[in-house]
Parts: C-alpha cells; structure tokens; sequence
C-alpha cells in the first residue's frame, strides 16, 4: 500500500538550490548563451546542411511557422554557415529591349549576393522569383528573396508553399537546375523582352508543424525521405545547475533582443512556477520564444526599470486571472446555487467527486470544474452499463476505462458465474460529450461503493486512470483540477478534511498556486498520491479493499453476491416445491 500525504514542498518545483545562480548579476551572464547547448540536434542537423558536400540541399524542421522562429533557425543556420569567399550573381545590363547577364564578383551587380541567409514567411511569386516589369516602353528586372539568397539558405514556411503549389514547384526546379528562368506569371502573355537565366546555388529549409510535415512528405515522398531533418525542441529538462543556468540565459536573451525587462533574482521563483504550469512539469521549462515574450510584455508595465521583481510579476498573474476569470467563476456559482449539485461534506453511497477539466472555445485559459459521478446497482444479469455511452455522449477512450475498470473489478472477484448486479454508471449534470479515461478510478470507486453498500466521503475528489491491475496511472490538467476542487471548497469553508487523491505518478506535474500551498501548509487541505487504486479506498471509506481479520470492502461485496444468489436460487422452484422446502425446513 502506497499512501503519501503530501507536504506544500512537493506541490511545487524546487528552485531552492538555484538560488545563487538567479542572484549573478545580468551583466556576467547577458548575451553569452551557445544555441547549441539548448538545441544541439537542431544544430547538428544545421551543420550536416551547411557543409560543403550537404548530405541535401534541403533540410526540414519541425516547428511553429511563425516569424520568431523562422528568424532563430536562419540566425543559427547563419552560425553554422560558412562565410563564402565569392559573390553570387551578377549584374544586368539592360539596353532597351536588350537585355544581357554579366556574372560578377563585385558587389555592386544589381543581382548579387554574398551567399546570406534569407527569411521567407508568406510570399507571393513577385516576392519570392521578382518580376519583369514593363512601364512606358521600359523594362526593369526586380529581385525577388531566392537572388538575396543566391549563394545562401532560404528559410520558409512550409504552409506557404503547401498553399501555393505553384511556388513549391519552381523553387524546386530552381534548386535542382542550380538555375533561375525568368518567367511570365500569365501563362497566356508572354514576357515583353527575352531575359537570360541567372546561375543560382540555393539550400532551403523548410519549417513547418507536425501536420505541414505530414502533408508536404505525402506531396513529396522522395525528397521528404532524403531532406536533413530536426525539431526545434520546445522544452528544457533540467537536469542540473547548467541547465538551468542555460535556460536563464536564454530567457534575458529573449529580453534583451526585444528590449523588454529581464527577470530580478527574486522573480525567477515566480516565472518558472508559471513555466512549470505551462509545460506540465516540475523538471522542464520551456523554450517557446511566443510564450517567454508574452510573459515579459506583461509584466513590463508593472516596473519601471530593466528588471521586474518577483512581487511585481505576482501582480501581473493574479491581475491576468482575474482577467480572464469571468467564465470559471460563473461556473463555480452555478455550483454555489446549487443548480450544479456538488457536495463537498457528508457520505454517500455509490457518489463521488471526480474531476474534470473544461476547455470553452474562445478561451484563453482551462480550468477545473468537479464532476458527479453517481453508480446505482439492481439485481440483474451482471450488465454494466455506461448511460454515456448509450446516450451517445460518451467517447471511445471513455468506453476503454469503463472496460478496463469492469475488469479489473471481475478479476479481483474471482467469481465462478454470472454477477447477480447490474450497474448504471453516469455523469450526473453533464450535457455535453465526455471523453478520456482521467475519471476511471472515480467510476471504479463509485461502483464498488454501490456494490459493497458502504458510503464514500464527499469531501475528497479523487482523479486518475485504472489499469486491468488496479494501478493508478497519470492524467493531464492535474493543477486546474486541484485548483477548481480547492476552490468551492474554500468557498464553502475549509475543514481540514477535504483533499484530493491524485496518482503518484502525477507529482511531478504539480505546480498550484499559492491561496492552494497556503492551505496545505495550514493543515486545512490535503494531497494524496497514491499507487493503486485499493490505496484510495480506505481514504475515501472507513473499511480497505481486502485484509485478513477484518471487515473489507471485498468481503462487503462479496456477502451481498452471495445473498443474492441464495435469493435467485430460491425462485428458481415453483411456488408449491417452494412450500415442501419450508416445511422440510421446520
């Protein structure tokens, strides 16, 4: 049996052995981060591209396409890309109708390039080739971003292109001929003046989400297979001090290129327990530049000098929740005026206090919200029955737990036939699809509550999936669930006896806030983490699961099947033999 009471400690990342470090002044760590230490694959792969003999001439990332990150994958392929000693291009030379290509190694050829490193988020074809322009009976050339690039890389979105296939196949051509054609973009009207090709060396990388990747390697199996191919990875483990201290530096880098406020050494406390909500856990932080950036511009307007301070980036978070704040606090009256019953005190049997996570469309934030879930049992053919799934608002990884759970309850039994039960299962309230298998130990609870007749406690919630073991396995969204219990019980009153049962596995996720880690301190919540779903049953009733010389849950159970059967028994004879059976008896 595995039964931990968790202390606050552990409802938070421990940062207590960085101290010194988020004490260094800004100065001794600003500007000094290596890329490679936080995204060494991605370089690797940057460097396999950037090589004189390329493993191809294309390389593919996984990454959001958006500009923050189309701009640091070209500055670190610029790092890892040799400056050329030549120029690209060349110059032309335009005599009325006349038009001739000189290649050149000086810089000043109209069309040169010295091999540089080019950003491309959403182009149209003139952006991306140029054009042939043709005014009053002149014509002029105007470069377009592959003759910036000639001689270099070409950083692009992979939607971009995906979008405008068009543009996909003549880059294609372009890099595969290592030659530019210049081309009319009205098929039907040829251009005005014939323009020599310009000789153009380009490698491309192209960025793109896991979904772009899909649909770009289904247009382009081949060159899909042989592209040179990374992630950007989005988050840091950290392991150790150094990673830690790389994860600080890349955070005031952020702040110093956007000219925004870097964090005080006593706000890091404050921005990586808001990191560990962002990323679900207490070892890793994240490295999105989007998320980092909103984080600083927020807090910006709280200080007034170039670092902001722990006190003042609490402010912004507690102003930016109750900003957007309004819905979950409409839900939590919902359940203050009792048109959502939730009970927080008292007993009963087969009800239980699970809990979910509620993500609306259109908003900004998920929050928790306590789910009912109630379990009733009838003498019947050993059915059980899931009222979501008949009523066709239950999903198919919701139908799995309430499977898994019916088996692990049918092994545990050891029956030699038919349960004479029949069980109802249910969402009490819910109007709305329900999915996931995170409410599986709360239904297998509630059930053997209903069938052992013994009353679960109202004023502990539990959450967690259920193996055919019994196991306890992790779920998501575990601070949002604990935050949305936590507060109708505050609202309510707190005891000292409410609390929440979590898997054990899930401590590592827990970052909650601090009216949560004031209350645990206190003594007035609690946390469980537990191994196995018997370690949940005596918190959440008086008896265990099973034992040997005491009452158990299992005996409970048990004795009520054994009942029922002698009674089933019995009314298998007709009613006259029934009468010769009393009679024998007396």
């Amino acid at each position: 049996m595995t039964i931990n009471r968790l202390t606050w400690r552990a409802l938070v990342p421990d940062t207590e052995q960085y101290q010194s470090l988020f004490a260094q002044p800004l100065s001794d760590t600003e500007n000094t981060l290596e890329f490679d230490a936080l995204q060494s694959r991605l370089c690797y792969g940057l460097s396999q591209l950037c090589h004189p003999r390329p493993v191809s001439s294309y390389m593919l990332v996984k990454a959001p396409e958006e500009p923050d990150y189309l701009k640091i994958i070209a500055a670190a392929a610029h790092q890892h890309f040799p400056a050329p000693d030549q120029q690209f291009g060349g110059h032309y030379q335009i005599d009325g109708n006349k038009i001739t290509f000189q290649p050149t190694d000086s810089p000043a050829g109209n069309f040169s390039a010295a091999g540089e490193v080019v950003i491309a988020d959403w182009v149209e074809s003139e952006q991306l080739f140029g054009c042939v322009r043709h005014f009053n009976g002149e014509v002029s050339l105007e470069p377009g971003l592959v003759h910036k690039a000639n001689g270099g890389i070409l950083v692009i979105s992979i939607k971009t292109l995906l979008l405008q296939p068009l543009l996909w196949l003549r880059l294609k051509q372009i890099v595969a001929n290592s030659r530019f054609d210049w081309l009319s973009p009205d098929e039907t009207r040829p251009l005005p003046v014939s323009v020599p090709s310009l000789p153009l060396q380009l490698k491309v990388i192209l960025v793109g989400e896991r979904d772009s990747l899909a649909d770009f390697q289904e247009m382009e199996p081949e060159l899909a297979s042989l592209a040179v191919y990374s992630e950007f990875e989005e988050n840091l483990q950290i392991v150790d001090e150094e990673s830690m201290e790389n994860w600080c530096k890349w955070v005031r880098s952020i702040a110093f290129e956007a000219s925004l406020p870097s964090p005080a050494p006593d706000a890091w406390e404050v921005l990586i327990r808001e990191a560990v909500r962002y990323t679900g856990d207490q070892e890793t932080l994240p490295l999105c530049p989007l998320w980092l950036t909103r984080q600083l511009k927020e807090v910006a307007p709280y200080c007034e000098d170039n670092a902001f301070t722990g006190e003042e980036m609490a402010a912004m978070l507690e102003q930016r929740a109750w900003r957007e704040g309004f819905l979950p606090e409409r839900m939590q009256d919902e359940i203050l005026l009792e048109q959502i019953l939730v009970e927080t005190e008292g007993e009963r049997i087969g009800q239980i206090n699970a809990l979910s996570v509620i993500e609306f469309p259109g908003h900004p934030r998920a929050f928790g919200e306590p789910s009912r879930i109630s379990c009733v049992v009838h003498i019947g053919d050993g059915e059980f029955t899931d009222v979501e799934r008949k009523a066709e608002l239950g999903g198919n990884i919701h139908a799995k737990g309430m499977m898994i759970m019916q088996a692990f309850l049918m092994a545990e039994l050891q029956l030699d036939q038919q349960m004479p039960f029949s069980a109802s299962l249910t969402f009490e309230q819910s109007y709305n699809e329900v999915d996931g298998d995170s409410a599986s130990m709360a239904e297998l609870c509630a059930l053997i509550s209903a069938l052992a007749d013994v009353p679960l406690y109202q004023h502990i919630a539990i959450t967690g999936s259920v193996d055919q073991f019994g196991r306890a396995q992790p779920v998501g969204g575990l601070n949002e669930k604990i935050e949305g219990f936590f507060t109708l019980c505050q609202q309510r009153g707190l005891t000292g006896k409410q609390g929440v049962i979590i898997p054990l596995a899930n401590v590592r996720h827990l970052c909650l806030n601090s009216e949560v880690l004031e209350a645990v301190k206190n003594e007035q919540f609690s946390l469980w983490a537990i191994d196995d779903v018997t370690d949940a049953l005596p918190l959440l009733t008086t008896l265990p699961w099973d034992g040997e010389g005491k009452t158990t849950l299992i005996q409970a159970i048990q004795e009520r099947i054994a009942q029922a059967t002698q009674q089933e028994a019995r009314h298998r004879f007709p009613w006259p033999l029934r009468w010769l059976g009393w009679f024998g008896r007396n």
